[in-house]
């Protein structure tokens, strides 16, 4: 029976990897979408589509369990990766070495959406069924921050009692119960070119400028706080005899907590030239916010490990400093869950893959979880 689960599994994962989704190829996501979607309604879910506009993909939802009013499970996964087109045809291509399948996007995280559904499947199967209602919803772009759908993740969120997120497990089958907030900023200085022969008391360095403030913006990282500023990228200067008139940063922010987000944004918009004759400009906001293992959710993951003890599982919890979709689901205060989807390693690299062992685990795991977890089962479950 084992067997054939696999079996099926890795015939249908083999179909989504072969359509490739990096994020900006929005009509390959279209085509991706619309294919799970008939999947969805196979499986008896109730096929909704939410956002899109400009020019953006649809998010898709698909819905079950028992009708009512009260608040239910949200499942968040996405379908877009980060692998160009072509690569499957290349440098990544499908394939199955041991226990390792490989292929672009298989652990981040097509494996794992399509765990999620097989989870759902599972369970009717076998007469079985969630006690309150369960909306998956499959994200276009989580892997350039959500922009078309985060709004309609808030919004099924604030109508959820939990979100449960099927990015890929961690070192060996953990998950993931916090996560850091991230920030963005470019930060450009323009100043005056002269030739630095002939006019050098003419010019005045943009370079110069960013140069005196890189220190004072990498200062702001408190490593035993979990705040981390990296100055990334430094572009400037047109030749080596131009005094350079322009000059641009890339600054990455990653903070633990929501009551450091304030006080270090406001650092980074605080910056003034040093040089009145430069100006510069400041651009970024916060792309996502902390995600906290707040109490709500510290019960959610007693269940859960619960859950999975009776399966023989033992769930380990862990913190991880990228950001997911998760991370908007707790800062609104919805208890949640991360990395509940099948094992693997390489995310974002050539050597992506998952661990097909993890695979059949992880299904009955989640189908578990999906026929648990309900408000009592939240209410009476001690703090982790």
């Amino acid at each position: 029976m084992t067997s054939s689960r696999l079996t099926d599994y890795v015939a249908e994962l083999n179909e989504w990897v072969s359509i490739e989704t990096p994020s900006a190829e929005r009509k390959s996501v279209a085509r991706l979408l619309e294919l799970v979607a008939a999947q969805c309604a196979r499986s008896g879910l109730c096929v909704e589509w939410a956002g899109g506009g400009d020019g953006a993909c649809h998010t898709l939802l698909a819905r079950g369990g028992p009708a009512g009013p009260g608040p239910g499970i949200l499942v968040l996964a996405h379908l877009d990766t980060v692998h160009p087109c072509g690569t499957l045809q290349s440098a990544l291509r499908w394939r199955i070495e041991g226990d390792r399948l490989y292929g672009p996007g298989v652990y981040d995280m097509k494996g794992s959406a399509l765990m999620a559904l097989a989870a759902w499947c599972r369970l009717r199967e076998t007469g079985r069924s969630s006690k309150v209602p369960v909306t998956f919803l499959f994200s276009p772009d989580e892997e350039i921050g959500s922009p078309s759908s985060r709004a309609v993740i808030e919004d099924e969120a604030r109508r959820a009692l939990a979100a449960l997120v099927v990015e890929p497990a961690r070192d060996g089958g953990k998950i993931v119960t916090s996560r850091k907030g991230v920030a963005r900023f470019v930060i450009t200085a323009s100043g005056h070119a002269a030739h630095s022969g002939s006019n050098f008391e003419l010019g005045r360095s943009a370079v110069s400028e960013i140069a005196a403030h890189i220190p004072t913006i990498e200062a702001l990282t408190d490593v035993e706080r979990g705040i981390t500023v990296n100055v990334g990228t430094i572009r400037g200067g047109t030749s080596p005899n131009t005094v350079p008139a322009h000059c641009r940063i890339e600054v990455d922010i990653r903070l633990q907590r929501l009551d450091q987000v304030e006080p270090t944004l406001a650092a980074i918009r605080s910056l003034t030239p040093r040089d009145p004759d430069v100006t510069l400009e400041i651009t970024g906001e916060l792309n996502r916010p902390p995600f906290d293992h707040g109490p709500e959710s510290q019960r959610l993951f007693h269940h859960a490990r619960t859950v999975a003890a009776a399966l023989g599982i033992e769930l380990v919890g862990m913190a991880a400093g990228g950001a997911s979709d998760g991370n908007f689901t707790s800062a609104i205060g919805v208890p949640t869950l991360d990395g509940l989807g099948v094992d693997g390693a390489g995310a974002h690299t050539l050597e992506e893959h998952i661990l097909l062992s993890s695979v059949v685990p992880r299904i009955d795991l989640f189908a578990s979880l999906l026929e648990t977890t309900d408000l009592g089962s939240l209410q009476t479950a001690p703090t982790a």
